[in-house]
């Protein structure tokens, strides 16, 4: 009998051989002691979590930058297997990165401005011009109409028609537009920092990205994965990337249903003049809002609304049964087939990560959190595979090594 065999404790079992996990020569799971876990585990989350929150501001450019580096790895990789070196192969995928983004905006800022005035225009003409013979305005006209509805059916204490026609009065469009710019005007400050910030993100990512083989090999030294399983950081890159795609298809399969519905419902004339004008705005505004989890397809949904209070207060309604059948659609059909797979997150855990991260940096941390939270899921499968926590439950006794006494027969 070999030594290891004639161990055994004080309550007379045998010891079992450690666990082998993933193979032939891999150590099992590294298990963390009870003591640990009631003190140094609290301890070093309360102190990631004070050091976090007193350089928040680099913890989150630095964040952005891990996920900018990890959506573009996979070009940077496509183009090493071209034969371009990986430092050509980042300033390529950069350069298309950026003057796609430039050439977005400038398309967006142009529809936008051009349709903005345009709307303004509308709304001018909707509350300003008379008309020849009753002299009344537009504005003025549907409010007479919405009132004679409500008293036709039995609602007429409900009176809107003088209120909206003093607000009518008093409403300065051009003044309203002219506020509206220099708030723009004022906002531009703020659209500095933020550049300055992307550009910091920049060029800590692209840093990041010049390093991601030799991160990537020192961290399958210390943490090998087990044969037949992929290593940390091509783990986590799956997981970002795949919530990102399903996100942007999400938003873009959104954004093109609203932006066409507003469209053909305009061109057929079941909503006002001009829906199918502004119909690409609309639905690049929805489409961009979609991003924005829960809060986004309320906040999509806004603008043209609005527009239809404004042009028809009854197509409003229209509108908003529309929004209601698009995103019952986006609730039943389109996320779970397109993010059942990517997130894989409980919605309680969803929630909670949103709440936390427009708690700590507002809505950048919004938009940051989902990814967070998928990296966060890929870390942890990873780990808990290498890690074990030791149970709290037992009999409370001690293991004790003590050698069996081979029997008198085997002595003599």
């Amino acid at each position: 009998m070999r030594p290891a065999e004639a161990r055994c404790t004080i309550a007379g079992m045998a010891e079992p051989p450690p666990p082998i996990v993933g193979g032939r020569g891999t150590p099992g799971p590294i298990e963390i002691p009870r003591w640990i876990q009631l003190v140094g585990l609290p301890l070093v989350l309360l102190l990631a979590w004070a050091v976090a929150g007193a350089v928040r501001h680099a913890v989150f450019l630095f964040l952005v930058s891990a996920l900018v580096a990890l959506l573009l790895n996979p070009l940077v990789r496509a183009l090493g297997r071209m034969r371009i070196p990986r430092g050509f192969g980042v300033a390529i995928v950069y350069l298309t990165f950026a003057a796609g983004i430039v050439i977005a905006m400038v398309v967006l800022a142009t529809i936008v401005v051009d349709q903005s005035r345009s709307a303004s225009d509308r709304i001018d003409a909707y509350v300003t011009d008379e008309d020849g013979r009753t002299g009344e305005t537009a504005a003025e006209r549907d409010l007479d109409r919405l009132q004679f509805w409500l008293d036709d059916n039995g609602l007429g204490r409900i009176q809107v028609q003088e209120q909206g026609r003093e607000f009518i009065a008093d409403l300065d469009v051009e003044a309203s537009t002219r506020t509206v710019i220099d708030w723009a005007e004022g906002a531009a400050l703020g659209v500095f920092a933020f550049l300055f910030g992307l550009v910091l993100v920049l060029v800590i990512s692209i840093y990041m990205l010049l390093d991601f083989n030799r991160l990537r090999a020192s961290l399958d030294r210390r943490f090998p994965p087990a044969p037949g399983s992929p290593s940390l950081l091509p783990s986590i890159e799956t997981a970002v990337g795949g919530y990102v795609k399903g996100q942007l298809l999400v938003s873009a399969i959104i954004g093109a249903s609203a932006g066409v519905a507003l469209w053909l419902l305009g061109t057929i004339g079941w909503l006002p003049q001009g829906f199918e004008t502004y119909a690409i705005l609309f639905g690049a505004w929805v489409g961009i809002a979609e991003l924005i989890p829960y809060l986004g397809p309320w906040l999509g949904a806004i603008p043209p609304v609005l527009y239809g209070l404004v042009v028809d207060p009854l197509s409003a309604v229209w509108v908003v049964l529309l929004f209601l059948a698009i995103h019952q659609i986006e609730g039943h059909i389109v996320i779970p087939k397109v993010m059942g797979s990517a997130l894989r997150l409980h919605p309680l855990l969803v929630i909670f990560g949103l709440l936390a991260g427009g708690e700590i940096y507002g809505l950048p941390g919004v938009l940051v959190a989902l990814p967070t939270l998928a990296a966060g899921r890929a870390i942890w499968e990873f780990f808990g595979r290498r890690v074990a926590l030791e149970p709290w439950t037992g009999s409370g006794t001690v293991p004790v090594e003590v050698e069996l006494e081979p029997p008198a027969e085997i002595r003599r």
